[in-house]
């Protein structure tokens, strides 16, 4: 059993917490939190220690789970991981580009495992598309949300959108070639909505928007391909896959249900998929499969190298939206 302690336990960290307890693996010693009203909540709700500092707690743990405020990340991962403990680190992974930078050259160091937090890769509406091939040439992913002050401290690409630039990631396996981006402050001092246009080297076109003043909640990913249409619902864990055939293509699934379509270049069947959404705890998840890694001495689900990616894009975006609003 691996022993883990939680720095962190606000919001997120205590939905941390109980879901550790829920792991038969790890085994949890305890958590460190300056905040004295989340610590003792953290301790009435879990029974569980609470260590007087993050160093005693690092100390006593093989995995140290990060879920503190973003500026944060950096100095406590770098303690972790010259400990030689494991580190579980919340997404966007450290505050500045030079930091996850920094944290790659200590990982090579210091050969331990190192998680982020990037959830929606836990999300049942992706993992039911494990088993269907993707190429996406044009991706459009909205992520939307009603106003909350908790992260209007950061700029809605770094609160919201980098959770689709890692899944972008994660589906276009191609280098980014251009980023077109704006953004508009409505009530912060960061932007609270953003448009970005990102082209990749494959021809691969992606546009994103994310949004923390709409009305309603959306976190929809729609990917178009030859011959294919995929809608991904996150919120709703819902997955749509629409496939065009050839008439008379053998392989049209035998139990199809199909619709014709007329076309110039004659008549294609239409055939509508919902893969089957296995209902997960995707937090639960993604702690399970990082002690998995751990035992099995693999590379993590999402790897510090794909965090920095992404934050690496994240902040592109950021600057393009400073220059623009400079013009």
């Amino acid at each position: 059993m691996l022993k883990i302690g939680v720095l962190g336990v606000g919001h997120l960290g205590k939905i941390h917490v109980k879901c550790i307890k829920q792991v038969p693996e790890l085994e949890l010693i305890g958590f460190y939190d300056p905040n004295e009203t989340n610590a003792a909540k953290a301790i009435t709700d879990y029974e569980t220690k609470r260590w007087e500092t993050a160093e005693e707690l690092i100390e006593q743990v093989d995995i140290i789970d990060i879920v503190t405020p973003t500026i944060t990340h950096f100095e406590l991962a770098a303690k972790a991981i010259i400990a030689g403990k494991h580190v579980f680190i919340e997404k966007p992974v450290t505050h500045t580009l030079q930091e996850a930078k920094q944290l790659t050259e200590l990982l090579n160091q210091h050969p331990v495992k190192v998680q982020v937090g990037h959830v929606e890769r836990f999300n049942p509406a992706y993992l039911a598309l494990k088993n269907t091939p993707l190429n996406p040439k044009f991706i459009e992913a909205h992520r939307l949300a009603t106003f909350n002050p908790r992260g209007t401290d950061v700029s809605v690409v770094l609160d919201l959108m980098i959770h689709d630039l890692d899944l972008l990631l994660d589906m276009v396996k191609s280098e980014v070639k251009s980023i077109s981006a704006n953004g508009v402050a409505i009530v912060s001092d960061q932007p609270d909505i953003a448009n970005a246009r990102i082209e990749f080297e494959n021809g691969t076109v992606a546009n994103l928007t994310a949004s923390r003043m709409s009305f309603k909640q959306m976190r929809k990913f729609r990917l178009f391909q030859q011959n294919a249409y995929i809608s991904i619902d996150f919120l709703e864990k819902k997955t749509d896959v629409i496939r065009l055939y050839d008439e008379g293509d053998p392989s049209i699934p035998d139990d199809a249900f199909l619709m014709e379509l007329e076309t110039k270049a004659g008549t294609k069947k239409i055939h509508l998929m919902q893969p089957e959404v296995t209902p997960v705890n995707s937090i639960k998840m993604e702690l399970e499969t990082f002690a998995e890694c751990i035992v099995k001495d693999v590379e993590p689900k999402v790897s510090l190298q794909d965090g920095y990616k992404a934050l690496d894009i994240a902040h592109q975006i950021i600057e393009q939206i400073k220059k623009r609003n400079l013009l």
